[in-house]
């Protein structure tokens, strides 16, 4: 064997010692554990699952409460500008998120009311009503809408309703009063006005009202 492939044999062998020493120190990353994702958009073998890591504390019920939260902010300051456009649109997308949410429908049937479209607000009373019918505002707004739609023995039953799920709120008996007046019942419409004032001394609207009927 001559010298220089000696030297060829013993820097193979050198090479081979060090590639098992290292090979069985640990050394070596392990199939399994060399990579972790570290944020939601992270690839995990070729695959994307952010809902994965945000399974268990992402509250999707409380960001949808919080926008309709928002939304109902937005038409308050809306119908206080007398804006009632842009008020029912933040309640019709508030009801999208809560359909069945009673503030909602009951505010925005206040604003049918307001732009005069009492179909809509009827219909909108009724959802209400149908998941709550003991809600006493619910069947007196609802009577003020029948009323306009020239419904007037339903809208006299709801008032009567209202009445009867709540006999110590003065402004059940003026309403029932108004629409009492408007049918030509002037004595029962007096008789509703004085009780409502009664209930409340300072309600102004049903002193006036009987001013009226006085004169």
């Amino acid at each position: 064997m001559t010298l220089f492939q000696m030297t060829l044999l013993l820097v193979a062998v050198t090479i081979a010692v060090i590639f098992f020493k290292q090979l069985f120190s640990g050394k070596y990353p392990k199939r399994g554990i060399d990579y972790e994702a570290k944020t939601p958009q992270s690839d995990i073998g070729g695959i994307s699952t952010p809902e994965k890591m945000l399974k268990g504390n992402y509250k999707e019920d409380n960001i949808e409460a919080n926008r309709v939260s928002q939304l109902l902010e937005m038409a308050d300051e809306a119908l206080k500008k007398g804006d009632n456009i842009e008020a029912k649109k933040a309640l019709q997308s508030a009801l999208h998120h809560e359909p069945d949410n009673t503030e909602i429908l009951r505010r925005l049937g206040v604003v049918y009311m307001n732009m005069y479209d009492y179909t809509d607000a009827k219909d909108t009373f009724l959802h209400l009503l149908q998941i709550d019918h003991n809600d006493d505002l619910a069947h007196s707004l609802l009577a003020n809408a029948l009323h306009k739609l020239g419904e007037n023995d339903e809208a006299i039953s709801e008032h009567l309703k209202a009445i009867s799920l709540d006999n110590r709120y003065a402004p059940h008996y003026y309403n029932y009063a108004n629409t009492l007046y408007d049918l030509g019942r002037v004595d029962e419409a007096k008789i509703n006005y004085t009780k409502a004032l009664e209930i409340d001394p300072n309600f102004k609207e049903a002193k006036k009202a009987l001013e009226e009927i006085d004169k």
